[in-house]
């Protein structure tokens, strides 16, 4: 054999070689694709309906400090007066900081049924459930994720909420592990993102709206929180928080801004006597600014199929 028929052979042999660690590395990584595609597949939770809710509608912000509360316990109200012939629930998944006890007027234990779930606790016509219920109202809740994760899945599992039209959910803050989860394991009809007009906190509720564009969960609108200041004197009226912030931002996401709620002192009043405004002063401008929100956010959720 002749050196040039040696390196031709030598040539052949090498291409060959390479060709089958490609064919070869290929099948691997398809392999791996589908392995990868199937432990997702089995990983991700599927969602399931809470027992009884026909529709969830989430209130949720980037940050605290906003009113997020204070809308959700609203908007839960606005929409049993709007339509008495719809029940309504909500459900306080700020483990850390619930208020919707103080400001829903609500003490005590749940009782717990014959099957063994817990019976929220009722005022104003509206079935309440919170960690605020089984906690002293001093305790701070001191816990790690999984015992959070585990309170959550215990609201929205052993509970009695009987039949709700609409469950709402006041979010903790932020993007965290509670709202991931509340998201994959629960269908929701519509997140609502509450915001005031400055741009630390619209920043935040980028972060939010798009998370939930992220896990499909459908951005019913922005709630503008403490859009102006009208001095109770002499009615002048300042935005402290700034003009044009939610509306940008709005029109940036393709969203509406389905209310905006002023920075009044009758609000934090009636939310501190766990007296909201909706329900003491159902004739406010305040109320009617909060009743319109919930007219806005019944009319963009779909129609329930149940």
């Amino acid at each position: 054999m002749t050196a040039v028929t040696c390196v031709r052979t030598l040539r052949t042999a090498l291409l060959q070689y390479h060709l089958n660690l490609c064919r070869s590395s290929s099948l691997q990584k398809d392999a791996l694709l589908e392995r990868q595609a199937q432990m997702m597949s089995r990983g991700l939770p599927k969602q399931k309906p809470i027992l009884g809710v026909k529709q969830v509608v989430v209130v949720a912000s980037g940050k605290g400090g906003v009113g997020k509360s204070t809308i959700a316990v609203n908007l839960a109200l606005g929409l049993a007066a709007n339509d008495v012939t719809k029940t309504v629930g909500l459900l306080d998944a700020d483990i850390y900081g619930p208020s919707i006890p103080k400001m829903m007027n609500l003490k005590g234990h749940p009782e717990v049924s014959d099957k063994n779930l817990m019976r929220p606790l009722v005022n104003y016509g509206v079935a309440c459930m919170s960690i605020g219920f089984l906690i002293e109202e001093t305790t701070p809740v001191v816990w790690r994720g999984l015992m959070v994760m585990s309170a959550i899945e215990k609201l929205l599992r052993q509970v009695d909420w009987g039949k709700l039209d609409y469950l709402v959910i006041d979010m903790p803050p932020g993007t965290g592990d509670v709202q991931l989860s509340i998201s994959q394991n629960v269908p929701i009809s519509g997140a609502v993102i509450v915001s005031t007009p400055q741009d630390i906190a619209l920043l935040d509720a980028r972060r939010g709206s798009e998370m939930f564009r992220k896990v499909n969960v459908p951005v019913i609108g922005l709630v503008q929180n403490m859009s102006v200041f009208q001095c109770p004197k002499c009615n002048h009226e300042t935005h402290i928080f700034g003009a044009d912030g939610a509306r940008n931002l709005a029109e940036n996401l393709g969203l509406d801004i389905i209310g905006n709620i002023p920075l009044h002192v009758n609000i934090r009043e009636a939310s501190d006597k766990g007296q909201p405004i909706v329900v003491s002063q159902p004739q406010s401008n305040e109320a009617k600014a909060y009743l319109q929100i919930a007219t806005e956010v019944a009319r963009r959720l779909p129609i329930s199929s149940e």
